[in-house]
């Protein structure tokens, strides 16, 4: 009891040989005392919801622009001059009508000029539009670049053969030959196990598809460059794809 006592006091006193009484005063440490949570404010932490995302309406354009309208331009080159001539009607369409913009094919500078009106609504229409007739001009038919239109999920990639491996003369030419196929079989194959959409164009080579997918479609390009043989590559994309749509 006595030491406890002893203990708790801030003031020892001490007598000397002489009978003379000396206080020492116990200094405090400086040490940093954390500070000690109660019990019952952590458990009102752990019990506390996550609050949820607020739910906003969208924003009207004409909220959003500055003013002035917004233009592209997406350059058509030659070889694609006269398909875009066949189509114009079906490009024409949905642009105006469903995304509410202007578009005009500049016959000067042979550029498809994409513009903002008051009409426009939605602010990414611009971006879509862009997207949608670049996508036709690099090769994909109309009613797969629609798709661009239609859904926000999908994406474009472009790379060259010689990105992968440089291979030049006859080895290039031979790596175009096993991602097309015989008849174009291979490229069928990958486009329909990925659910994508290639287009090759020379040594580039163009993927329309969502990320994912394009991601699958890719590495079996890549690996048809380096030189595996297309049976390995289709049972490596269908494991791919099959264990793909057992996740989701």
């Amino acid at each position: 009891m006595e030491s406890a006592t002893n203990s708790t006091t801030d003031a020892i006193a001490t007598m000397d040989c002489d009978g003379n009484t000396e206080v020492f005063e116990k200094v405090k440490s400086k040490k940093t005392q954390k500070r000690k949570r109660d019990a019952s404010e952590v458990y009102m932490e752990s019990d506390t919801v996550a609050p949820k995302r607020p739910q906003f309406p969208p924003i009207s354009g004409d909220l959003l622009k500055g003013g002035a309208d917004e233009m592209r331009k997406v350059p058509v080159p030659a070889h694609r001059y006269t398909p875009l001539k066949e189509n114009w009607l079906k490009i024409f369409t949905p642009i105006v009508e469903n995304l509410q913009l202007q578009v005009r094919f500049n016959l000067k500078t042979r550029n498809v000029e994409i513009k903002t009106c008051k009409e426009t609504q939605d602010i990414g229409a611009l971006t879509k539009a862009s997207d949608f007739v670049k996508a036709f001009v690099l090769g994909f038919q109309v009613e797969d670049a629609l798709a661009l239109i239609r859904l926000d999920e999908l994406f474009l990639e472009t790379f060259d053969v010689t990105d992968v491996k440089p291979l030049k003369g006859d080895h290039l030419s031979r790596a175009v030959g096993r991602i097309a196929g015989k008849g174009g079989k291979t490229k069928f194959t990958i486009e329909n196990v990925t659910k994508t959409r290639i287009v090759l164009a020379d040594t580039k080579i163009h993927i329309l598809g969502s990320f994912q997918n394009i991601k699958m479609a890719r590495t079996a390009i890549c690996n048809l460059i380096l030189g595996s043989p297309p049976s390995k590559v289709y049972g490596n994309i269908r494991a791919v794809a099959s264990r793909a749509a057992e996740r989701f």
